[in-house]
């Protein structure tokens, strides 16, 4: 499994996704990997098991094009390395305290995240005009 690897490289940026920015991904076919090479060169993806625990109640929770997107975005994480989320915190705060830990970049459609990742003065990664990643 994916986070069986150690994370060696440590001139490559840590990226941090939330369950918006993987969504967003079927939302707006946005290439991913290929935005994030276009803006940080090397990079490596780390979700933490929140975001997935998130994902698979909206797969198992709703139903329809939500479902589908929910499911889909758990297959496509599969590919990038977890990392554990600390007990009894939101989502949101596990993409935080991993960002935090590790001086990542926390990529968001989350307009609430986004603001409190950079109150803890952490980079973030957001999409603008449905057609291109920004990192701010």
């Amino acid at each position: 499994m994916a986070s069986d690897r150690v994370w060696a490289n440590q001139n490559r940026r840590q990226v941090i996704l939330d369950s918006s920015a993987v969504l967003m991904l079927f939302e707006f076919a946005i290439d991913l990997e290929r935005e994030l090479t276009r803006l940080l060169g090397t990079y490596h993806i780390v979700v933490p098991t929140a975001i997935v625990d998130e994902l698979n109640l909206l797969a198992t929770r709703t139903t329809g094009p939500k479902a589908q997107k929910a499911k889909a975005s758990l297959r496509l994480i599969e590919r990038f390395d977890m990392a554990p989320a600390k007990k009894g915190k939101t989502a949101d705060d596990a993409v935080l305290l991993l960002a935090l830990e590790v001086r990542g970049i926390v990529v968001t459609n989350d307009t609430t995240l986004r603001k409190r990742a950079k109150a803890e003065g952490l980079s973030v990664i957001f999409l603008r005009g449905k057609q291109q990643l920004v990192l701010e």
